[in-house]
């Protein structure tokens, strides 16, 4: 099947209009007409090759909302119209015990990305949420509560389930002290969640100017790391932190906000980091780990959670022919916090 997209042709290069093949559907597939897609700042690092793994054309987009097309002959779970949403996976082996455990995202022979990864079956390399039309394998497509706003859930496919996972699975409850250090499409969305969820939360920031906004999205707190005296004063006054802050950066002044059996989340910087001095953690029985989206059973309760609270990103919708400025923009942080693209935009130019 043919269908317009946007996709890169080398690093560097502005995204352009491309027409790609979609599979045909196999019996366990799913056909999408895509209505929105989120843009993620992982998009701009895969189009740029930032991580020496991009294979192009690269057609970018791992937020996806959207409305069933076609289901293959084994498909009993989904049908024609409705409305379903596909993450940062389109497929794994689902019989390891990482896939049985539902953590899909960890499955020990690699999840298939939606875009970008090789397809387990025919090799191919996947192609994103720019673009008209995707198929993706059944169980990695979940359908929508009915109450969810879909012209503004796409980001929760990614920065949304970024944030939940971590926070469920370290316990995060009414009553938890919640660090959340940054504020960018992560950072916003782990704060109000945090509070969704009945945490008290601190928004960590090295910006003063952003106090306002973090207090507007429901933070309880601000504490400005260059505030050498307001570090010291909150010393161990936190059960665990989502740290969002998307480059290396020294962890130990984070650390020293935890109280004992803290936990700092790292869900942002993808590179080597500046060296801890282990006393900070064996002091205080505190621990520094990683997280990696979700799985999907986790992100439809993301999903229903986020329906039922009325919890969704800050976002700014732009048409597709506006994705490479939005890019510019994204790269010095000149959005409040998530672009979404309107797929219909990209209809009308392929008309």
């Amino acid at each position: 099947m043919k269908t317009s997209a946007y996709a890169a042709l080398s690093a560097g290069a502005p995204l352009q209009p491309l027409a790609i093949d979609r599979r045909a559907l196999r019996p366990d597939d799913v056909a999408i007409d895509i209505l929105y897609c989120g843009v993620c700042h992982s998009d701009l690092h895969q189009v740029r090759n930032d991580w020496g793994s991009a294979r192009y054309p690269l057609v970018p987009g791992h937020e996806i909302i959207g409305r069933v097309r076609a289901v293959g002959v084994g498909v009993t779970t989904l049908k024609v119209g409705d409305a379903v949403g596909v993450g940062c996976m389109a497929d794994s082996c689902l019989d390891c015990d990482q896939c049985h455990r539902g953590d899909e995202q960890y499955c020990r022979h690699g999840a298939t990305m939606t875009y970008n990864s090789r397809d387990r079956i025919s090799g191919e390399i996947t192609m994103g949420g720019y673009s008209q039309v995707i198929v993706v394998r059944a169980p990695f497509v979940i359908a929508l509560p009915e109450t969810l706003d879909l012209a503004r859930a796409a980001p929760l496919l990614c920065a949304g389930i970024t944030c939940w996972s971590p926070l469920r699975q370290l316990g995060a409850r009414p009553g938890t002290r919640l660090g959340v250090a940054g504020l960018g499409g992560l950072g916003h969305m782990a704060v109000k969640l945090g509070v969704a969820l009945g945490c008290e939360v601190t928004l960590i920031t090295g910006s003063a100017g952003k106090a306002d906004a973090a207090r507007a999205l429901g933070a309880h707190h601000v504490l400005v790391a260059s505030d050498a005296e307001a570090m010291k004063a909150a010393k161990a006054s936190m059960d665990m932190i989502i740290d969002t802050v998307p480059v290396a950066h020294d962890l130990a002044p984070y650390v020293k906000l935890l109280d004992v059996g803290g936990h700092v989340a790292l869900v942002g910087a993808l590179e080597p980091m500046p060296p801890l001095d282990a006393s900070l953690l064996v002091r205080g029985r505190r621990q520094v780990s990683g997280s990696m989206i979700g799985g999907i059973a986790q992100t439809r309760e993301l999903l229903e959670f986020c329906a039922e609270k009325g919890i969704y990103p800050e976002c700014e919708q732009i048409a597709m022919q506006d994705i490479n400025a939005a890019f510019e923009r994204m790269a010095r942080a000149d959005v409040k916090y998530r672009f979404v693209i309107d797929m219909a935009t990209l209809q009308d130019n392929a008309a």
